[in-house]
């Protein structure tokens, strides 16, 4: 077994890869390793980094064992991070070298960063003086270490002169650390004036970090109500405990405008961490993070596998958001990992909603997390009136999908120079195109989807492989022109209809496809902020967390939509969606409107929004999940199998199913075909494996999978504990 000792003869190392263990590596002398250790070792004819784990190692022959080639210069990952793998890995039933593999992610980053050369002031004067050079012994003085372009630019001078000044001894060469990416934020910044409630939930939060050990608080608040300022509170707390905080986030579009709110209460931004961060700077955070440079990261979910020295807080701002579910490879749920990590680490979690999942309440409701519930806006005011415009008594015009109750409203707002939201969760042009004389249906030639039109890029698109392909002018099957009829409506056939309706109306559309990336998109809510748009059209992106002053109309073109699947979270997403779109408006205190357009207006869910009696449809939705045996009251895992063809992916199922163990607390349901049954090629069938709570789902699922058919060829078996989607 490896101790914390100078030397020894061998040691497991984690390599990133499926690996259901640590594989054996020689130490070499002299060569010092401890667990968590990141190391180089050769994996095949390649090397590979890997982490020295804890345990004991295998008995080999030691002339058969590879020695470590190099040990980073890089702190350990800790034990309690270490623990933290071996969790994720039993409780996903994931290789623990895959979840490993997550926490290796910025390989540049093992050694320490170069120190920069850099220019300091001598007590030397030079031969002459020149107004340039008054300016650059001006901006030198006090003995600050400065970089040569860096000192050029400060004092509005070329390189040249600074080059003369060193070239006569003005300055000497020095070296300099490496900047911090981020300015240490100052926790009694900009201490905010917070209202009675959002006092007394601050406090709470304070409290708990105070203790410095594990618990979870519920910050359940209506939209509007400022939980972002309350959570902001226990950041300081934190910070001034000398810890450092992860703050999650669903959306990396959300992040600049968080950002900009953390640097107004602590005087500097958070360091960030998501897939659109430039390789150099994920380098420079991870680096960073693991020495306890960087105090605070605000990140998507990947973050809570970067290896921070100090951690003392997470906070999972939108907690219910299906964002933080990770459905490749590792297959996880963020918040709930986040819950896991501080139990293991001894520190405090906060959960923050509008609309917090049904799993969260009964967890609060049930004493396990602590609750803070903030009923009201800050200042004061005033939630959105709510409405139902009942789509069958006022149908909108042949060939349209806005009600005139809509259209009245909408010109009303314009007419008061306000801005107008309208929602639908649904990309592009049309979910589907026909041949109006064939039929011909355009769909994916790789997966059961049809493509969906994108018409100001003028191709089809399939959303779940990516494949594309132009418009076409004519049918493909029957060859007839002119006679392909979009069926549906996304996003940018209601902006045309905008169009057509309020032709002087400044209109945006924004989708997660938007050409220009993440960029564009975050210029673009810039703008609505701003009130340069006076019509926004928009996806689920606009329903998370964005403030728009002058926002006062939300209507929502197809409330019914997500209610139209067998998932059984459909009920609960829909709510959320719905309330968390609908409090886009009036959150500076203007009177405000939302309206639902909806064929269904006594759905219970369309009666809790318009209500606002959120409290009724948790009761009745918790009620249904108790009667069921759902979560959180019984235990759910789906087994996707997939492969080149059906015939294989049915066979390996039914063979997973023969081999289930016998159980009386937990049964299969299945195999039937995915409701996406092909996608990019690989055709799918899946199992439902549902237990009670207390159920042994993971030692279930692992002696179906031993004892079931080898997985040849192209076969693909995943595991999904806790699904969140269905398809």
């Amino acid at each position: 077994m490896i101790e914390d000792s100078p030397f020894v003869a061998a040691a497991p190392v984690l390599v990133p890869m499926p690996a259901e263990r640590p594989y054996t590596y020689a130490v070499p002398a002299g060569m010092r390793v401890v667990p968590g250790s990141i190391v180089r070792v050769p994996l095949g004819p390649r090397q590979v980094a890997g982490i020295v784990w804890d345990g004991a190692v295998e008995k080999v022959d030691a002339k058969k064992l590879r020695p470590i080639e190099q040990v980073f210069d890089c702190p350990p990952i800790d034990r309690a991070m270490r623990r933290f793998v071996d969790w994720v890995a039993q409780y996903t039933l994931s290789p623990p070298g895959m979840v490993a593999r997550m926490l290796l992610r910025a390989p540049e980053a093992f050694d320490p960063e170069p120190w920069i050369e850099g220019l300091q002031r001598t007590f030397a004067k030079p031969d002459r003086m020149t107004e340039a050079r008054t300016r650059v012994l001006e901006t030198a003085e006090g003995g600050l270490a400065w970089t040569r372009s860096g000192l050029a630019h400060a004092a509005g001078v070329s390189s040249t002169v600074v080059d003369g000044l060193r070239a006569q001894g003005v300055f000497e060469t020095v070296m300099i650390p490496p900047r911090p990416v981020v300015a240490a934020p100052d926790p009694g910044y900009a201490v905010p004036a917070l209202m009675p409630d959002q006092s007394d939930a601050a406090e709470m939060l304070r409290a708990n970090v105070a203790t410095g050990t594990f618990g979870v608080t519920l910050l359940d608040g209506v939209t509007g109500s400022g939980k972002t300022e309350v959570y902001f509170e226990a950041v300081a707390a934190a910070l001034d405990r000398g810890t450092q905080v992860l703050i999650l986030l669903p959306e990396i579009a959300l992040t600049h405008a968080f950002l900009e709110r953390f640097q107004e209460r602590f005087g500097a931004k958070p360091a960030e961490w998501h897939s659109d961060l430039p390789p150099r700077m994920r380098e420079k955070v991870w680096r960073q993070v693991t020495e306890g440079g960087v105090r605070v990261v605000a990140g998507a979910r990947s973050a809570l596998f970067l290896p921070f020295r100090e951690l003392g807080l997470i906070i999972v701002d939108e907690e219910h958001d299906p964002a933080y579910k990770q459905e490749d490879r590792v297959f996880y749920n963020a918040r709930d990992m986040a819950v896991v990590r501080g139990h293991i680490g001894g520190f405090p979690v906060v959960l923050a909603s509008a609309t917090p999942s049904v799993e969260s309440r009964v967890n609060a409701s049930q004493g396990r997390y602590s609750r803070a519930v903030l009923s009201a806006r800050f200042a004061e005011a005033a939630l959105p009136d709510l409405k139902t415009v009942d789509m069958r008594r006022a149908p909108p015009a042949r060939g349209g999908f806005l009600s005139p109750v809509l259209l009245g409203h909408m010109r009303q707002t314009l007419e008061r120079k306000e801005q107008s939201l309208l929602f639908l969760n649904r990309r592009g042009y049309a979910p589907l195109t026909l041949c109006r004389v064939c039929g011909h249906r355009f769909g994916c030639p790789v997966c059961s989807a049809w493509l969906v039109e994108h018409r100001f890029r003028g191709q089809l698109v399939c959303h779940h492989c990516g494949h594309n392909e132009r418009r076409p002018e004519a049918c493909p099957e029957c060859g007839t022109l002119d006679h392909l009829v979009a069926c549906g409506p996304g996003v940018e056939r209601i902006a045309e209809e905008v169009v057509a309706h309020f032709p002087d109306a400044r209109t945006i559309v924004l989708s997660s496809d938007l050409m220009g990336g993440v960029r564009r998109l975050r210029l673009e809510l810039e703008a609505i902020a701003n009130g340069e748009a006076d019509i926004v059209i928009g996806t689920q992106l606009v329903a998370k967390g964005h403030n728009f002053p002058n926002m006062t109309l939300v209507g929502v073109v197809d409330a019914d939509l997500g209610l139209a699947n067998g998932d059984p979270r459909a009920a609960e997403r829909t709510f959320q969606l719905l309330s968390q779109v609908t409090g886009r408006a009036g959150r500076t205190g203007k009177k405000s409107l939302g309206l639902l357009q909806t064929f269904q207006p006594d759905h219970p869910v369309m009666r809790a929004i318009v209500s606002g009696d959120a409290e009724a449809f948790y009761e009745r939705e918790i009620a249904e999940r108790e009667r069921a045996g759902l979560p959180p009251f019984g235990r759910l895992a789906g087994v996707i199998v997939s492969a080149a063809t059906r015939a294989e992916a049915e066979g390996h199922a039914r063979g997973l199913r023969r081999a289930a163990p016998q159980a009386s607390d937990l049964f299969v349901l299945g195999p039937a075909e995915a409701p996406l049954s092909l996608i990019g090629g690989r055709h799918r069938f899946r199992l439902l494996i549902q237990g009670e709570r207390r159920a042994d789902m993971q030692g279930f699922i692992r002696t179906m999978l031993a004892e079931g058919p080898k997985i040849r060829g192209s076969m693909r078996v995943q595991v999904d504990i806790d699904p969140q989607s269905f398809l």
